[in-house]
């Protein structure tokens, strides 16, 4: 799909600025939304969370955006990094891209991505949710470690394959068409 480095970086931000959403929406609401409203009493997870002052993070409460932020920069940055170029390598020791059908190939890609930054994204937050009031265990952190890429791994799987990648995939061919064209009406004008 990308082929040029800038390419390559707004899918990139494209994948990233849908999947930081959709998994604070799903750590919040559906894997720690009950518990938040049986701590606080409060009737809905906002309620929850703004009667606490915020998400857990980092040893304070800080409020929904700065996760979201916090949890982008990090996600962008191993996207580019690591997940990508690593996917795509993998990808490629199994399936020859000039001789396997693109569908194919890009699930392969897909599959290879959350293999890696699943794994990944869940050790970055078991470091920035761990509960730092208590002290610090590694036996600990690496528990939290394993219940959140047991509770992400799924989600991130099935939403990356049919949900998330689907659609930035039709959103990133939509605006390079857009580009494609603009060049082309842009060369008409000049010649």
């Amino acid at each position: 799909m990308p082929r040029t480095q800038m390419q390559r970086m707004m899918f990139a931000l494209m994948t990233v600025i849908i999947t930081v959403h959709a998994y604070v929406f799903y750590s919040l609401y559906v894997v720690n939304g009950q518990t938040l409203m049986n701590v606080t009493g409060q009737p809905g997870v906002i309620k929850s969370i703004n009667a606490m002052g915020g998400v857990y993070i980092v040893g304070r409460n800080l409020p929904i955006w700065a996760v979201v932020l916090i949890e982008f920069m990090l996600a962008y940055t191993l996207e580019l990094t690591v997940g990508s170029p690593m996917s795509f390598k993998l990808a490629s020791k199994v399936f020859d891209p000039r001789k396997t059908h693109p569908v194919l190939f890009e699930t392969a890609i897909i599959c290879a991505t959350v293999g890696i930054m699943c794994p990944a994204m869940s050790f970055i937050a078991a470091f920035l949710y761990y509960p730092y009031y208590e002290g610090f265990n590694a036996l600990t952190l690496l528990a939290n470690w394993i219940k959140l890429v047991c509770y992400n791994f799924p989600f991130a799987f099935f939403s990356q394959l049919f949900f998330i990648q689907p659609a930035v995939r039709t959103m990133f061919k939509f605006a390079m068409s857009k580009v494609s064209k603009a060049k082309h009406v842009g060369s008409e004008v000049t010649a």
